[in-house]
């Protein structure tokens, strides 16, 4: 997602200016989701294994319950994480992919053609690496944990880089990272679905369908969407359809488009101006005079409506998944008791498969269909790049994480298999991280972003 531009600061900082302003800082670097993801991840893993592992386990297991009436909805505190909140994190995914498909690197047909096809080998491959370990096997189901990407990880891996990396291969990493993610979502929704209570599935598709309508009748406020947004969760949670799948075509139904467009917000703007700097010459202050307010509050309505519903969103919910959600399902789901799966599990068929479909998978995937579209010339490489930094950035993409976590918890019931699988995408996530960094600085120059 794009940072918006610095607002200006007051003259006089006010004490809690001061106070949140390291925290602003730390926020607005693109390193820091990465950085806070590493850093919740070992907190997992040492709590796992101290001597307050089982207040670890059991923090997770406390169930959490919302009753109205005679509805209740009761599920564990990791339940709520994963089918819960990271729902958030799909709808901030699809407000992305919607983004990109309209106006961004997924836009046009020759500038989706690399991503796409790098990011279809980078799933394949992976795929086809852990089956070639487990088919047959107790681990079979797990095929999908190496097929997905981390975008923040990878993200804040390549902002360490700095202006090594040229404007143009950061966004071929993030179309195709996204591009990934919808891969994972079509995955989840199409082999990762229980029984199917077509009654709940219904009342979710009715849910939508009542969102397009809105959206067809040029409703831009986010209060229907939400209301309808949070029936369509429920029905999902209750059709055996997972949860998040709502979040994705939830946001597909945001509009994309605002009541006013920017020139006329100009011309409105420049007259509220007038009539607010008239209202300051007859002295006083918001508090006392009305025409000051009245000019404030009509700027602030004609700015909101100008801005589309999904940019508002996205910007709204976008520091909330990044810092708060994607971390909060780090630290449920990383920690896992080695002491308990002991060596053994990284010989594990399951740990042996996600680690050669993330790290040798997602490599070859990558690098040979992007080689296959440039030398079919449906595709260029990014301006500037080498095929370098193209198998540096296939390494990279085997950072799996969050979405690798994520299908391994919707594959694997029992919970040995699912510590093998945690072990396995932390190793390979690790060595995909580490590696890529390493190739990507030896062929990457030191001003790739000033000369990009």
């Amino acid at each position: 997602m794009k940072r918006a531009p610095e607002i200006a600061r007051p003259t006089t900082p006010l004490p809690i200016d001061r106070l949140i302003r390291p925290f602003q800082e730390f926020s607005s670097r693109e390193a820091s989701s990465g950085l806070l993801l590493m850093a919740v991840t070992a907190i997992a893993l040492l709590w796992a294994n101290s001597r307050w592992s089982d207040a670890y386990f059991a923090l997770w297991e406390l169930p959490i319950a919302i009753s109205v009436g005679e509805f209740v909805l009761s599920e564990t505190a990791l339940h709520w994480i994963n089918d819960g909140l990271m729902a958030m994190f799909f709808f901030v995914i699809g407000l992305e992919v919607k983004r990109e498909i309209m106006v961004g690197e997924l836009a046009s047909r020759r500038k989706a053609a690399l991503p796409v096809l790098a990011a279809v080998g980078g799933m394949l491959f992976p795929a086809a690496l852990y089956l070639l370990v487990n088919a047959g096997g107790i681990g079979q189901r797990g095929w999908g944990i190496p097929m997905a990407t981390d975008i923040a990880f990878t993200l804040g891996i390549l902002a360490l880089l700095g202006n090594r990396i040229s404007l143009q291969l950061r966004v071929f990493v993030t179309a195709a990272a996204i591009v990934d993610d919808i891969g994972a979502i079509l995955v989840i929704a199409l082999f990762y679905t229980t029984d199917v209570s077509w009654i709940a599935l219904a009342i979710g598709a009715a849910g939508l369908l009542a969102m397009v309508a809105a959206n067809w009748l040029g409703v831009k406020h986010w209060l229907p969407y939400g209301i309808l947004g949070l029936i369509v969760w429920l029905a999902f949670l209750q059709s055996g359809v997972h949860a998040t799948i709502a979040g994705v075509l939830a946001a597909m139904t945001i509009p994309a488009k605002g009541r006013i467009e920017p020139v006329e917000l100009v011309d409105r703007s420049r007259a509220i101006v007038n009539q607010l700097e008239n209202a300051c010459q007859l002295g006083g202050d918001i508090l006392t005079n009305e025409d000051q307010l009245a000019a404030v509050q009509a700027l602030e309505s004609v700015v909101v409506r100008t801005e589309s519903p999904l940019q508002r969103l996205e910007h709204a919910l976008h520091p909330w998944v990044t810092f708060l959600v994607v971390p909060l399902f780090a630290l449920a789901n990383a920690g896992v008791d080695l002491r308990a799966t002991g060596t053994a599990a990284l010989t594990h068929p399951v740990s042996l498969g996600i680690l050669a479909g993330l790290f040798l998978g997602k490599q070859v995937g990558v690098v040979l269909l992007s080689f296959v579209a440039v030398r079919a010339g449906i595709a260029d490489l990014p301006k500037g790049s080498t095929w370098g930094q193209v198998y540096g950035v296939g390494i990279l993409m085997g950072v799996g994480f969050t979405m690798s976590l994520f299908v391994a918890n919707l594959s694997f019931i029992r919970p040995e298999l699912l510590d093998i699988a945690k072990v396995g995408i932390l190793v390979a996530s690790v060595i995909s991280g580490v590696v890529g960094y390493i190739i990507l600085r030896l062929t990457c120059p030191a001003n790739a972003r000033a000369t990009g």
